[in-house]
């Protein structure tokens, strides 16, 4: 008789792992060039200032060496990487009207049932393309706007150039941030007005289906004066014996008194490079939460960052990384203290196990106008036998008398006293572990939304079966 975990799994299997049969109406060649960079934009017949705003990133890329620090990422094949593939469907607003077998995939993820009963609005990309987008007319009626971002660009063309990779994450960031300005598609744009509190989260989910594809979607948040937003991405992708590439950007603007929350579980398969840029600037007594699972991906690099522009500007960063054979997961968080009594809060927990390596690699830094600020960063590893590795790399420059900055981390191993006690009530070793494991995460589990969390366990769950079955 199959026990109900068992049968957690075997749908988490065949939830994540199913492959559709790939159909293009366009894949690009492969590899990174100026036709390729071209091609994505008449695609989506942009105005000429996108493209030459890619172009510029192109130029950017090709100038800037590839990072030479962190996780080893040579079996990256960027020559081999497609960096648009467009499924062939038009952007539906009812799921009733998408293809089946992409209706399905969504359906196995649990998309259009959480819409129905959670959410104010979501949408839905499949490779490069939005396929689904559907804001609830309570919010639109307050001006709320939530569109994929290749929509935003057509008809918001003001606000979109303003503030797309000019002011939070420019291109010359970093390589892989030049690379997503040449070839991003799709995403989401989220704009709140001043005063609206839009009390239900709004949701997006990127899936990628082909094998040597890449995802680079864009996502851009702007939250007015007074406002409050809660938004949650969520991510996947087959298993592959090719490598993937997912660089996507999301850049966040806090203005004054606003609070936003932006909640992440990222599942991409073991093939995938996960080498994404996240950032928010926040403004005078603006809050800013971070909250992410990271798991799945052979190589992740992702350090969601803050900048604390304004007077009591706060950020909050929650995050849990699980890293299992063949994985490594370098993952933290970045703040810059800039005004006057802003406050951070950093709380990162790793697992790894079967030889997996988790890493914690944080920056804060504290300018000398950020006098009365204070910065608190806990890290907690646990790793699961001896072939696994946890690190710890925090980098802390303080330039301002008058703050109070804390780190503490701790690094243990799950006890065979622990495991024996549980065992004698009756537990199985591997559910003895995933109870412990389930106690470690969760502080972050708690922040998640009931289905996320729901689903964060089962994944981590998941993996741990892998492993040990």
């Amino acid at each position: 008789m199959s026990t109900s975990f068992e049968k957690d799994v075997l749908v988490n299997r065949e939830m994540f792992d199913h492959k559709n049969e790939e159909r293009f109406t366009l894949r690009t060649p492969s590899g990174l060039s100026e036709e390729v960079v071209r091609m994505i934009s008449a695609q989506k017949k942009e105005p000429e200032w996108m493209l030459d705003r890619r172009l510029k990133s192109l130029e950017v890329y090709n100038k800037m060496p590839f990072p030479d620090w962190g996780p080893d990422i040579s079996k990256l094949k960027i020559e081999e990487i497609s960096f648009y593939l467009n499924p062939g469907t038009q952007k539906a607003q009812t799921w009733e009207n998408l293809p089946d077998d992409i209706k399905r995939t969504f359906e196995r993820l649990g998309i259009p049932e959480a819409e129905r009963t959670q959410l104010a609005g979501a949408g839905a990309q499949y490779e490069s393309e939005a396929v689904y987008h559907n804001l609830k007319k309570e919010w639109e009626d307050k001006g709320v706007i939530f569109e994929d971002c290749d929509v935003a660009v057509q008809k918001y063309p003001d606000l979109v150039r303003e503030y797309f990779m000019s002011k939070c994450v420019p291109p010359s960031d970093h390589k892989f941030a030049a690379l997503h300005g040449a070839v991003w598609s799709g995403g989401t744009f989220l704009y709140v007005p001043e005063g609206v509190q839009v009390s239900l989260p709004l949701q997006a989910y990127f899936r990628m289906n082909a094998a040597k594809g890449g995802q680079f979607e864009h996502t851009l948040i702007i939250v007015e004066k007074d406002s409050l937003v809660h938004y949650i991405e969520g991510c996947s992708a087959p298993q592959y014996s090719a490598s993937s590439l997912h660089a996507g950007c999301v850049e966040v603007f806090v203005k004054e008194n606003a609070r936003a929350r932006y909640s992440s579980v990222e599942n991409w398969s073991k093939n995938t490079f996960n080498l994404n840029t996240k950032r928010a600037i926040v403004e005078k007594n603006g809050v800013m939460e971070w909250v992410g699972g990271n798991m799945g991906s052979g190589v992740t690099m992702l350090y969601p960052c803050s900048v604390l522009k304004g007077e009591n500007a706060k950020a909050d960063h929650i995050s849990i990384a699980y890293a299992g054979h063949n994985q490594n997961q370098d993952t933290g968080a970045k703040v810059f203290h800039i005004g006057r009594k802003t406050s951070s809060t950093i709380k990162a927990k790793s697992i790894s196990k079967d030889g997996g390596i988790s890493s914690y690699r944080g920056l804060v830094r504290i300018n000398k106008s950020a006098i009365h600020s204070k910065s608190s960063v806990q890290c907690d590893a646990l790793m699961l036998d001896e072939k696994s590795v946890s690190n710890t790399f925090p980098f802390m420059k303080i330039n301002a008398d008058h703050v109070d900055v804390v780190h503490e981390a701790t690094v243990g191993r799950i006890s065979q006293e622990q495991l024996f006690y549980l065992m004698s009530r009756g537990l199985s070793e591997e559910q003895a572990m995933q109870m412990i494991v389930s106690g470690f995460i969760e502080p972050v589990v708690k922040q998640l939304p009931l289905e996320y969390a729901v689903e964060l366990n089962r994944l981590i769950q998941l993996e741990m079966e892998r492993s040990l079955g």
